[in-house]
């Protein structure tokens, strides 16, 4: 069953419009955690002076990979939706570099999941973001 969950919490966040337009992919996901990458895309350029990507981009890639995790979670029974997220914006993605995010769904009630996750460039001693969030769940 945790295979079953776990595409289906695949193929439902890949069909999110926002996700496939920044170039979200999945790398694993299942057990209440998720990875993810955004490619570097001159598009979602925030500042044409330096070539840093939008806060926004970062923030939807953790808001996805955070809800891929509440998906995957063994307790969680339907979809879910983001209650509040909170993004700790630690410094710039490099240029030119991918960005990473893990999350990890830490704690379920029975309306709420908590997750926390971090965005990571090639620099990984050093976050780019932090999040932390809650997000509805069908636990029973």
């Amino acid at each position: 069953m945790d295979f079953d969950k776990n595409r289906l919490a695949q193929q439902f966040m890949e069909a999110l419009p926002h996700a496939q337009a920044l170039g979200i992919f999945f790398e694993n996901i299942g057990s209440g955690k998720a990875e993810m990458h955004m490619n570097y895309n001159k598009k979602f350029i925030g500042d044409p002076q330096t070539g840093v990507i939008h806060g926004g981009a970062v923030f939807a890639l953790l808001d996805s990979c955070c809800g891929a995790a509440v998906l995957s979670h063994p307790e969680q029974k339907g979809l879910t939706a983001t209650i509040d997220l909170r993004v700790d914006y630690m410094r710039p993605a490099k240029p030119g570099q991918t960005i990473r995010a893990s999350a990890q769904c830490y704690n379920m009630t029975r309306s709420v999941a908590f997750v926390s996750a971090v965005a990571l460039d090639d620099h990984e001693d050093k976050p780019v973001a932090t999040a932390a969030g809650a997000f509805v769940t069908g636990k029973s």
